[in-house]
């Protein structure tokens, strides 16, 4: 604990909240300290000399008259290697070592280091004395796991000449290199690092994404893609797989990094987490999940304030790594419960409420968070003296009630994001996952990636994306009439249509996470599936206007093959892709000679 310097009294204790006086010299967000098991707090709002604080532990037990300390110090986190792999809480305590010190539950004002101190690293100098350094300058790379390699940078603010710079195994709070700065002062730079969490890193130029970040979800790549820097909203009611989309998402983005945050969901959904992530394989690395990610948990049952911090505290760490270079993405699950937050301590500062009881603050808060995400050009520059590029994408779960997404938290996060993955309730109970509705749910982002898929996969894949959501619109058209006439009553093209769309639900949409093929499907094998589809459909109207039966187009025994190209493995498709091909083209061929030979 830093030495405190300020001393007050409580005066009032309201569950979360705490009113103390004789504290007019703190300052907004300040660190405190409360009663005698010294219980963290944050100062949230002053009032002459009356603080009120938000402390994130049980407050049972505390009364008017407890002294309050105050550190003097914003609620930072602690950056440095050794982060990777590690589960926090909202306020970067690890759960192993508090766990370690107290057992099943954690105890109140149990304090433990958020970070080790006394593991060694191994430090690779990459700047040589006499170098000219900034802020972000690369003075050396410390390997953290086998998949992440941590650039360590000068600080923000310092400019100098490097004067020492070591090489070897170090602590975090050693120095491992001193810089004499323009005032002739010569300053230590260990490889830790503190910084406010509610204030967002520097960089030095924001720019609009133009990359997607794939995730290998179908639904998602193809129809409604993510940039990388890009924000997206997860809304849908309870069971309709958010958690499993986000766990999909998280194992498979194409991040260098990945950030979960567990904002007040049910403990069993982090479990889920920590016993999948570490026996996942990296499809890139071949290496355990968690060699890239890192865990904060702060679920329903731990104090209710400490989530709207977890929230900062995760993007904090995620610019941290950005900074570095990396592709970083935050997962949030979910937004609502960290509103629920802000709303209950809005509640107990007796302020005036919102709609629904929230803050009038509620979608300022909220651009807060999602504004720190984007692709940017990164303060200073790597060994080989060029620009480095960061990106963090946030991906946020919306848990509205009911799956209303009329409710403050969805409206004021929808007026934020670019990406609307929509999960219908609907979808759910057809079992259809993930049940992203294709009606609902928009991408402003396509327009931007069309040109990075149609060099990169195929020139056609734009052409196939929008033929495809025209047949999926025009499918929801022609729903009402068939149920007002009957199927047998509509024109044979429109039948056809129909088929299709069948097609591009069952055979593309649905995809299977828990399938060790169907969990991932690479941008090459989802280009040649749904085209196939499309194939068929072409194929299929063309051979309608010669004259062959919808009967027979309907049940082509090729259809079976394009239907389980969801299950051929990545190493085949190339193979099987050809084989089917050829075969639909035959198929069709036969059909239409023998409407020739009969006539």
């Amino acid at each position: 604990m830093a030495e405190p310097f300020i001393k007050g009294k409580v005066v009032k204790v309201a569950g979360p909240l705490i009113i103390a006086e004789g504290m007019p010299d703190v300052q907004m967000f300040d660190v405190v300290r409360v009663g005698k098991d010294e219980l963290i707090g944050e100062v949230i709002e002053l009032r002459g000399d009356k603080a009120s604080i938000q402390v994130y532990e049980e407050t049972a037990g505390l009364g008017p008259g407890d002294p309050v300390y105050s550190t003097g110090e914003p609620l930072s986190v602690e950056l440095a290697p050794g982060l990777i792999g590690g589960i926090y809480d909202g306020i970067q305590r690890p759960l192993t070592a508090l766990y370690n010190k107290s057992g099943n539950r954690i105890q109140r004002g149990v304090e433990v280091l958020k970070l080790n101190t006394e593991k060694k690293w191994k430090f690779h100098p990459v700047a040589k004395v006499g170098d000219r350094v900034g802020p972000g300058d690369t003075l050396g790379t410390v390997k953290e796991t086998e998949a992440v390699t941590q650039k360590i940078m000068v600080p923000e603010r310092t400019y100098g000449t490097v004067e020492w710079i070591y090489e070897g195994e170090a602590t975090i709070k050693e120095p491992i290199a001193k810089l004499k700065l323009e005032n002739k002062e010569v300053k230590e730079i260990p490889m830790l690092r503190s910084w406010p969490v509610r204030k967002g890193r520097p960089y030095a130029e924001k720019f609009a994404p133009n990359e997607p970040m794939v995730t290998g979800q179908r639904v998602i790549d193809s129809l409604f893609p993510i940039a990388k820097g890009g924000i997206a909203a997860i809304p849908g009611p309870f069971g309709s797989g958010k958690t499993v989309v986000q766990h999909q998402l998280a194992k498979w983005a194409d991040a260098d990094i990945i950030v979960y945050i567990g904002c007040g969901e049910r403990g069993n959904e982090m479990t889920d987490v920590l016993m999948e992530f570490p026996e996942l394989k990296d499809p890139r690395t071949g290496l355990s999940l968690m060699e890239r990610t890192v865990l904060i948990a702060n679920t329903s049952d731990m104090p209710v304030a400490a989530r709207e911090a977890s929230i900062y505290t995760g993007i904090s760490i995620a610019e941290y790594f950005r900074d570095m270079g990396f592709k970083v993405a935050i997962m949030a699950d979910s937004t609502s419960r960290w509103a629920e937050a802000l709303r209950e301590m809005s509640g107990r500062l007796e302020e005036m409420p919102g709609e629904e009881g929230y803050p009038a603050y509620l979608s300022s808060r909220l651009a807060e968070f999602y504004e720190r995400a984007g692709f940017v050009r990164c303060l200073g520059k790597d060994e080989d003296n060029k620009p480095r590029y960061g990106a963090v994408t946030a991906i946020g779960a919306v848990s509205p009630p009911g799956g209303d997404i009329s409710e403050p938290v969805a409206q004021a996060t929808l007026r934020i994001v670019k990406v609307f993955w929509n999960l219908s309730a609907q979808l759910a109970y057809q079992r259809h996952f993930p049940a992203i509705d294709w009606l609902q749910s928009y991408s402003l982002y396509s327009e931007q990636m069309y040109p990075y898929f149609n060099r990169v996969v195929n020139e056609h894949w734009s052409e196939n994306i929008k033929e495809a959501l025209k047949i999926l619109q025009r499918e929801a058209e022609l729903d009402e009439i068939v149920q007002l006439v009957g199927f047998d009553a509509i024109a044979f093209n429109d039948r056809m249509l129909l088929d299709c769309a069948q097609s591009i639900r069952d055979d593309f949409l649905h995809q299977i996470a828990f399938d060790k093929v169907d969990t991932y499907t690479s941008l090459d094998k989802q280009y040649q599936m749904l085209n196939m589809i499309l194939l068929w459909y072409k194929l299929g109207l063309d051979a309608l206007d010669k004259g062959v039966k919808f009967e027979d187009l309907e049940h082509m025994a090729v259809r079976e093959r394009i239907g389980r190209m969801k299950y051929v493995p990545e190493s085949d498709i190339k193979t099987v892709y050809p084989e089917i091909h050829n075969e639909l083209e035959n198929e069709i061929r036969d059909l239409i000679d023998k409407v020739v030979d009969e006539s």
